[in-house]
């Protein structure tokens, strides 16, 4: 224990002495509805594609297809539960992140946080509608999150959150 504050006294107090912005997040309604106009039609139109390819003799274009569908279908159903609906274990729901942009804190649907500490990177959309946040966490994996600008309770907040990282 005396090695590790001997050899690392300015991170433990970086992370305790520096305030830090929470944010709650909510499920994004109007998103949902988007996603939905999005991936259903796509999903439909590549299978009834597939399985007209099929029935025309023309079997690798059909194959073809039918993995575009179903990689559409699972991307989809994964994106809409896990960041529109926050439905599953692994969808965040709390976000808490430092002024200076350096360390975040993304508490899970599970219980479970995740702390990213090093690496933190921070990516938005040319639209400006969401948000992705990356980095490596204390056991050394990358993690990556996407936040939409519907999750947050206010515009302000999302503005906040990437005022926080853009002069970082």
């Amino acid at each position: 224990m005396l090695l590790f504050k001997k050899h690392y006294p300015n991170k433990i107090a970086q992370r305790i002495d520096v305030s830090k912005k929470a944010f709650t997040l909510h499920q994004d309604k109007q998103g949902l509805i988007w996603d939905l106009m999005l991936y259903i039609p796509t999903v439909v139109a590549l299978l009834g594609l597939s399985a007209s390819f099929w029935f025309q003799n023309n079997p690798y274009l059909s194959y073809l297809l039918l993995f575009l569908g179903s990689f559409f279908a699972i991307a989809g159903t994964n994106r809409i539960l896990k960041t529109r609906l926050m439905i599953l274990p692994k969808s965040p729901i709390g976000l808490e992140v430092n002024l200076d942009g350096k360390w975040a804190n993304i508490k899970l649907r599970s219980g479970q946080s995740i702390e990213l500490i090093k690496q933190v990177k921070f990516f938005r959309d040319l639209s400006g509608k969401s948000v992705g946040l990356s980095g490596v966490d204390g056991t050394g994996r990358l993690q990556q999150f996407v936040f939409h600008k519907g999750q947050f309770i206010l515009e302000k907040e999302y503005d906040a959150l990437t005022k926080i990282f853009i002069k970082a």
